[in-house]
């Protein structure tokens, strides 16, 4: 069975008939996460010696969208793993990465803070020595899978180091210390258990560090924000596809009772549907140019990588407001799933950062010429 097969087999019997209640009851989707562990799809970029799939970026991108059609949640949770096990699989100890190979770890990001926002290279939470290790205190405002991953990829200020903007840390989510205030009760994408995490006077051995003290900056904006845009973009790819499904569906199955004419016999609403199309179609077209300049390291793969999540996510934004509108007042209906993905693709734009704003000045500052940050 490939990996595609597996994976729609998890989406078929999984996730999708969990989708709505994922959201109305802003449950974490662990029976997804467990088949998709279960299929190999969390070692999905593993390689194969630890028992991985020793897939690309690609595949994981087709991971996330397909799952993205059904559940922006369960898709946001399989992202953010999959961006923290490249950074575990390229720093980390060979105990997890053979755990996250073979399905059994399911790690994620905690970046954001209170203090610098969507500024996530910019950590105010310290590390200093103690004894063989190290005293981590902090407070990180929106960690996805916040009490529900196995490990957190944590970032702090630099510890000894003199230069640098950051070091990163593989943090076990169970060690005492750690703290979790009150989970979010979002607008969307409620599934992903979303939260702040409090880290005070926690212990970490010095073995946890992540690449060079001082280095988190490079790690964070050379490995890890091309794997994030890019499956955050494919989310929203997801999304668009899940959403115009639905609309279409409901556009050409519903008559007038005076005419017997459907929706889709309306000049307007095939206009609408179509400017929607494009818009999708658009944003996978630049998500799959993004993945080929970055294989031929072209000289405009970090503009790629830095236009992709912003323009699927704007995309997002237009196709799902078309839905609504195209579809009336069924649209507000919860069992159709369009408002649903409406409110989990407005959730996107903002709670995954860097924010679509904070991308505009990353584009305009390489298109200047200048440093990101």
């Amino acid at each position: 069975m490939s990996y595609v097969e597996a994976l729609d087999h998890v989406i078929h019997t999984v996730i999708s008939p969990a989708a709505r209640e994922t959201d109305q009851l802003a449950r974490f989707p662990r029976a997804a996460l467990d088949a998709l562990g279960k299929a190999g799809l969390l070692g999905l970029l593993s390689p194969a010696e630890f028992g991985g799939m020793g897939l690309g970026l690609a595949d994981a991108a087709q991971v996330v969208e397909r799952i993205a059609r059904e559940c922006p949640s369960t898709a946001m949770v399989v992202t953010m793993h999959y961006t923290a096990a490249v950074l575990i699989e390229k720093y980390g100890p060979p105990d997890v990465r053979r755990a996250i190979a073979q399905g059994r770890h399911l790690t994620t990001l905690a970046w954001s803070e209170t203090g610098t926002r969507s500024h996530f290279w910019a950590p105010v939470g310290t590390a200093q020595p103690d004894d063989d290790g190290f005293v981590l205190n902090g407070s990180k405002t929106m960690v996805t899978s916040a009490q529900e991953a196995d490990s957190y990829v944590w970032s702090s200020q630099p510890a000894l180091a003199a230069q640098g903007a950051s070091t990163l840390w593989l943090v076990d989510s169970r060690l005492p210390g750690l703290h979790c205030p009150q989970p979010f009760d979002g607008l969307g994408l409620r599934g992903n258990a979303s939260a702040p995490i409090r880290a005070d006077n926690l212990r970490v051995p010095a073995s946890t560090m992540l690449g060079p003290d001082g280095g988190g900056f490079e790690i964070m904006n050379g490995d890890a924000l091309p794997v994030f845009t890019t499956l955050v973009a494919s989310s929203s790819i997801g999304l668009m596809d899940g959403v115009l499904q639905r609309a279409t569906a409901h556009i050409t199955g519903n008559r007038f009772a005076e005419t017997g004419s459907t929706l889709a016999d309306l000049p307007t609403i095939r206009a609408y549907l179509a400017r929607a199309r494009l818009r999708a179609d658009q944003a996978r077209a630049l998500r799959d140019d993004t993945l080929a300049a970055m294989v031929a390291a072209r000289p405009d793969a970090m503009l790629r990588v830095l236009q992709v999540k912003v323009a699927a996510a704007e995309a997002a934004l237009d196709v799902t407001d078309t839905a609504m509108r195209t579809c009336g007042g069924a649209a507000f209906r919860k069992e159709i799933g369009i408002e649903r993905l409406f409110r989990d693709a407005r959730t996107a734009s903002v709670m995954a950062a860097p924010t679509s704003d904070v991308l505009y000045d990353f584009i305009g500052r390489v298109l200047c010429d200048m440093p990101l940050a």
